[in-house]
């Protein structure tokens, strides 16, 4: 696999971009003055980015995924060095902004806690997107960003560009591309398996520590087909319903947050040392 087909955005914020043209907010900054690219260029790499991602996420796909990286044995990390480690990933290229990872993740946490939301709540922002530390493993962006699926079951025509998914093999495996797959009706997204990325990999690694809620908020924040499309009523329980009310709470905060005044680190660091130290270990496995 080329470096362009691993990496065909310029910057994994690219993705955000285009959810922000899909899924404006009209109260806030108009999406057309987050970034200032050409809008056809940004748009053909997005659109190839989509492309390998319905093209390899793949039920094995999947599996082997999980096999890799949910043994944890990566890397051992405080909160602290991982968001150091996902500053790395800052490209100088960004027009929009200058703010390294732990500001933007403190843009986030804080519109949160500005708004009275409890404390697991507003760590829960501060958490969402660490699982992005899967580009520095190595692994290619569409693997790590992107809106989420099910896979093992028919492809929804609301998932973005779904027509890449004709290239899947899946699609044309009859194990696969019915409505229901591998699944039962309304079996519970617990019991489904969804497309790889940086969502699912930090819900595994927060599982034990957070209040499921917030477990439901890192799982499937990305899960655009169901949360804006209601695409997969057929595979969820009574009680994803219910835990989606608070997918639904937290997604305004997780697009919307961006604004270009940086947020005092130096001053605001304390205040979520203590709140991490209240939830989690002092190491945590990646």
């Amino acid at each position: 696999m080329s470096d362009f087909e691993k990496n065909p955005l310029q910057d994994l914020d690219h993705w955000e971009d285009d959810l922000l043209k899909r899924y404006p907010e009209p109260e806030v900054k108009a999406k057309e003055d987050y970034r200032n690219y050409v809008d056809s260029e940004r748009q053909n790499t997005v659109r190839e980015f989509y492309r390998l991602n319905h093209k390899y996420q793949t039920y094995d796909f999947v599996k082997e995924k999980e096999a890799e990286f949910l043994q944890f044995n990566k890397r051992k990390m405080s909160i602290w060095e991982a968001v150091d480690f996902l500053n790395t990933l800052v490209d100088d290229s960004d027009p929009d902004t200058d703010l390294d990872q732990f500001q933007h993740l403190l843009q986030t946490s804080e519109a949160i806690r500005a708004d009275g939301h409890p404390d697991w709540f507003v760590l829960t922002g501060f958490l969402h997107d660490l699982g992005k530390v899967l580009c520095l493993f190595g692994e290619p962006q569409w693997a790590v960003v992107g809106d989420t699926f099910p896979v093992g079951c028919k492809h929804s025509d609301k998932i973005v560009y779904p027509e890449f998914f004709e290239d899947n093999p899946d699609s044309k495996d009859e194990r696969y591309n019915t409505k229901y797959g591998v699944y039962e009706a309304n079996c519970g997204l617990d019991n489904v398996k969804m497309s790889w990325g940086h969502d699912e990999y930090i819900y595994q690694i927060m599982k034990d520590y957070l209040p499921e809620e917030g477990l439901y908020m890192l799982r499937y924040h990305s899960f655009y087909p169901q949360h804006r499309e209601n695409a997969y009523d057929h595979l969820m329980s009574k009680h994803d319903h219910e835990m989606f009310k608070w997918v639904d709470k937290f997604n305004p905060y997780d697009l919307y947050s961006k604004v270009p005044t940086p947020p005092d680190a130096r001053a605001l660091k304390p205040y979520y040392e203590d709140l991490a130290a209240k939830y989690l270990p002092d190491v945590l496995a990646f």
